[in-house]
């Protein structure tokens, strides 16, 4: 998995070997994985609460849970999809905390049937073209931001910290099935939202994190 590749490291530990270790009372080895962890938990928390501090806040939470709940952490599952669990499940009951509205990810919403399109890459030799897609970026980050937390959580899960969808299954503790359900209905209220914002999501565009969201032929990534 890419987004946890870039935590690891040619000839180090293991995250589940320092877990493992961590679970035996190795403070050195926990410290480890939070330099490892805390950039992409802060990243994906920060996304869904759209509050730095709260954000910053929730991760160090995060990692209190974490080892305090490392006596029952499984060796056999991978240490990336326990942590994002707890990040996850830690910005979401924070947002019911506050009154704020989650929204299930199963509540429907206008236009359910459309399936959203955004083709590969733009090409990056053209400045123009470079312009346009920093703007392009700052809106889609405000699309993003308008969608309901949960879709949020989804998305970058699977685009920013490019999860398999078995992984998300994993950390939302949902059947395959229904992730790729929940993302596709993600990637069509964000569809709506980016041409609220005047992006069309028909042209080639940005996925949350970089990159295009599908392929050319409208597959999902």
């Amino acid at each position: 998995m890419a987004g946890v590749n870039v935590v690891e490291r040619s000839g180090a530990k293991s995250d589940e070997a320092l877990a493992v270790e961590a679970k035996r009372g190795s403070e050195e080895a926990f410290r480890e994985l939070v330099e490892r962890f805390h950039r992409p938990v802060y990243a994906l928390v920060v996304r869904i609460v759209r509050q730095p501090e709260l954000a910053e806040d929730l991760a160090q939470e995060t990692f209190l849970k974490a080892w305090k709940a490392l006596p029952r952490f499984d060796p056999e599952r991978k240490f990336s999809s326990w942590i994002f669990k707890i990040a996850h499940n830690s910005a979401l009951d924070e947002l019911r905390r506050g009154g704020l509205e989650t929204v299930s990810l199963d509540a429907p919403f206008p236009g359910e049937e459309e399936s959203p399109e955004m083709p590969a890459d733009l090409a990056a030799e053209n400045p123009l073209l470079r312009t346009l897609a920093r703007e392009s970026g700052r809106l889609l980050e405000r699309a993003v931001a308008r969608l309901r937390p949960a879709y949020r959580g989804i998305l970058l899960l699977r685009f920013a910290q490019e999860m398999s969808y078995d992984e998300i299954a994993e950390v939302l503790g949902l059947p395959l099935g229904t992730v790729k359900i929940h993302i596709f209905r993600a990637r069509a209220e964000l569809a709506r939202e980016m041409r609220t914002l005047g992006l069309d999501p028909d042209s080639p565009g940005v996925k949350p994190g970089g990159g295009a969201i599908v392929g050319p032929t409208g597959e999902m990534k």
